[in-house]
Formats: structure tokens, sequence, C-alpha cells
């Protein structure tokens, strides 16, 4: 195994990559750490309070065991086709990590996050002076070591190389475990997002601008036939009879220029809402909205 290593050839890995995989780690811990405090959801509240520090730790543990220290790899590297080079060998050809930088990988990463919090939760409720003085050396340290990834960052975008200070001081690089190949995007499914969305945007647009009820009143006036209104009918009885919006017995009857009667506030209510109100049933455009001359008598009306 160690010779088809020392034959690996090492390819450059992009800082983007290694920032990506260092995300996906971090989702991964967070995706175990909630799937671990479900399976206490029923007990008692603040049951993992006291000891959270030492379950993370082993919860990390479990997975160093099985990515670090057996491929040289986190899950997020493996992912993105990443693994860990020994940088300390000054040789090209790719060589896997020693089992001192892994144990050295685990203490600085799994037991720093547990000493940090372990010991914040130690120090911050006591009054003692002399544990003021050891929580403020904490501190110090915390600050520096914060400082020191900071530095360690704008190095790596300089020069693409250890994206983590523990990767600095450990010597471990990364690299891509096989050559990339080009990758053949599809762009179909972008353009049909794309023009699916502007149709949509299109349509939100032009909607507030479509008068339906006037477009629903001239599709009906054209689907029903008016052959009905014409000369030969007792329009003085038929037309006058029942508002030609409501149905109903005109209250306080008027016309807007046509044959056909309207209650007062039918007429008025719909030319408030659309200044190009027409008539339902013959599709004239409202002209002069008076009120009707001449009243029918109820006899007349009644003996039809």
């Amino acid at each position: 195994m160690a010779s088809k290593d020392d034959n690996k050839k090492v390819t450059p890995v992009l800082r983007v990559s290694q920032l990506d995989a260092l995300e996906l780690n971090k989702a991964l811990e967070e995706l175990v750490w909630s799937q671990f405090t479900r399976c206490f959801h029923g007990f008692k509240p603040g049951l993992l309070a006291r000891v959270e520090p030492e379950v993370k730790a082993f919860l990390w543990l479990f997975l160093w065991r099985f990515t670090i220290y057996s491929k040289s790899a986190t899950v997020g590297q493996s992912i993105l086709n990443i693994q860990y080079k020994n940088d300390l060998s000054q040789m090209e050809k790719y060589q896997t990590l020693s089992k001192q930088q892994k144990w050295w990988y685990l203490i600085c990463t799994v037991g720093g996050k547990w000493l940090e919090e372990r010991c914040y939760d130690l120090f911050s409720y006591r009054p003692l002076e002399s544990f003021q003085k050891t929580k403020y050396i904490i501190n110090l340290v915390v600050g520096l070591l914060k400082l020191g990834e900071l530095l360690n960052f704008l190095i790596f975008l300089q020069k693409g190389k250890f994206a983590t200070l523990t990767e600095r001081i450990l010597g471990i690089r990364s690299v891509f475990c096989k050559p990339q190949g080009i990758r053949q995007i599809g762009f179909d499914y972008m353009n049909r997002e794309l023009l699916w969305h502007g149709f949509a945007e299109f349509l939100i647009f032009l909607l507030p601008l479509i008068n339906m009820q006037k477009l629903r009143l001239r599709v009906s006036s054209w689907s029903l036939p008016v052959a009905g209104h014409t000369k030969h009918e007792n329009s003085s009885v038929v037309c006058y009879k029942e508002c030609s919006q409501c149905g109903e017995w005109p209250t306080m009857p008027h016309t807007i220029g046509c044959s056909h009667v309207f209650c007062y506030y039918c007429v008025k209510s719909n030319y408030l809402h659309d200044t190009y109100f027409t008539c339902p049933k013959c599709g004239i455009e409202m002209q002069d909205l008076q009120p009707l001359k001449y009243k029918i008598e109820m006899k007349e009306v009644n003996t039809q």
C-alpha cells in the first residue's frame, strides 16, 4: 500500500474547495449532534448539560477514527475528492499522514474544543481570585490562537495552502486524490428555469393591468345572444322590471345610455370600480348615468 501511495501524483486544491470542505465538516458535526440529542428528547431537560463537552469529544473521536485515522481525509474532503498529504516529506509524490500527525490532529482539534468548553464551564462561576487569574490567562491564550488563525487565513488567501492553523503547524496539506477531469455542465435545466421565471414575472406585471370584470362581461355578451332584445319585444316591461346587474327589481332605476336599467347602487359601485364599465346585456360602454325618466306601472308588469 505504501508503494501505491507513493506513486500518486499530487494535484493542488483550489481555495474554494478547501473552504467548502471545512463548511461540510461543520455541517456534519451539527447534524451528528442534533441526531444524538434527539435520542434524549423524552428524558429530563438538561440531562446532557453537565457532560456535554465530554459527549461531544467522544463523538468527534468516533468521527476521527473513521475519517482522518483510516483515510487521511475528513468527510467533507472525501465528498470533494480531497485528501491530506504529509507536506513535511518535501516530496512531490503523495505520502500519507504519519501516525504522529494523525494523533496530534486529534489533540489539536478534538482536545482543543473540549478544553475550551470545559474551561469555560469551570471558570465561569468561580469568584476566587486564583480562578480569575487562570481564566484571564486562558482567555489570553484563546485570543492569541484566534489571532493566529486570522493571520493564517490571510496567508491562505494569498498562497492557497494550509486553510487552518492546525494544518500549518502539523505540516499537512490538502491535495486531490485523483486528477480532476473536465466537468461537462449542462445548462438546459437552468435555461428552462430562467424562461419560466421570466414568464412568471411578466404575468405578475401584466395581471393587474387587465380588467377581469370587464373582460368577463364582454365575453358573456359575446356568448349570450342578444336577438331577444330587439324592437319586437316588450322593452318597457322586460327590460325595466329587473336590474341588468343584480337581477332584482331596480331600486332608484338609472340608465347608462342603452335600453337597459340598473339599480343606482349597482351601477354606481361598478362605475367607481371600473371607469370603463359596460352593460352586461348589450356591451355598450357607460356614457351618461341618468335616472329613468318614466315609471312603470306595477299592474302592467304583473299582467305579463
